[in-house]
């Protein structure tokens, strides 16, 4: 559950943001574009600059879909704070992502469990700009309308795992593109400079009997070699890998169990050319 309840758009799809909340976007996205520089793919730095997202205040949902549809095609559609599994592949597969219009509260600056608009719109649009990785969450998003519910489970840790969490080697070094990761202060820095957490090729079994927690950094990040090795994954051969994995079980977690461990809060120049 969420304390936070997600803003109304106008019929026009404007949203009013107040002062507290417009400044609150203005440090986020000034204290992430600096830690982002030389940490984020290629492909994420420069869907940000096709964005051309404000820094001093909010985005307004129809000036990123502008830029965002002219890119690939793909738009964001306002949801309320928490959405069921089938919106979520239903709007995915109609090439809509889904945002909730909140943002944190100044006391949660530095955590929150919920996705907030700065995580959707700073964390996820940019690379949605990119053609190859916009189609992959586009397959993505049909093969989870075909799934059961089981198997809707596992599929979430593939999105987990990728788009939230993601790692991609470029110029013989691991950068980020995981929403999750680069809307985070704390774990953009963990992800690729800490010597904790394992980082591992991507392998999709894997990944699909691969447990994780939301509220700690990640102990394991998955390294993919393309945006093509992860939309080659999409096909209906992933339903049938997500049976296999269930009849074989999932690793033992990497991590403690929830009533163990104090939840980890975020502590919180362009890429170079090889």
């Amino acid at each position: 559950m969420t304390s936070y309840v997600a803003k109304t758009p106008s019929e026009s799809g404007v949203i009013n943001y107040d002062e507290i909340e417009n400044k609150t976007w203005q440090f986020l996205y000034n204290r992430q574009f600096e830690l982002i520089q030389t940490r984020a793919c290629d492909a994420y730095l420069s869907g940000l600059e096709t964005l051309r997202l404000s820094k001093h205040s909010v985005p307004q949902l129809p000036a990123v879909n502008r830029e965002l549809y002219k890119a690939t095609g793909w738009s964001v559609q306002a949801v309320p704070a928490l959405i069921p599994f089938s919106t979520f592949f239903e709007l995915l597969a109609n090439r809509k992502f889904p945002a909730a219009t909140f943002i944190r509260n100044p006391e949660e600056i530095d955590y929150l469990q919920e996705p907030d608009i700065f995580h959707e719109i700073f964390g996820h649009c940019p690379l949605l700009t990119d053609p190859v990785f916009a189609d992959f969450v586009h397959e993505y998003g049909k093969l989870g309308l075909s799934a059961s519910q089981v198997q809707r489970r596992y599929l979430a840790r593939i999105f987990w795992f990728t788009v939230e969490f993601g790692l991609i080697q470029q110029c013989n070094n691991n950068k980020i593109y995981g929403a999750g990761i680069l809307s985070s202060p704390g774990e953009t820095v963990y992800s690729l400079e800490s010597s904790k957490p394992d980082r591992i090729l991507f392998d999709l079994k894997m990944a699909l009997r691969t447990p994780y927690r939301i509220d700690i950094f990640q102990p394991v990040y998955f390294v993919i070699e393309s945006f093509e090795e992860i939309y080659n994954a999409m096909d209906s051969s992933i339903l049938q890998y997500i049976d296999e994995a269930i009849e074989l079980g999932d690793f033992a977690p990497k991590y403690a169990q929830k009533a163990d461990i104090i939840p980890i809060k975020a502590s919180n120049t362009k890429a170079h050319d090889c």
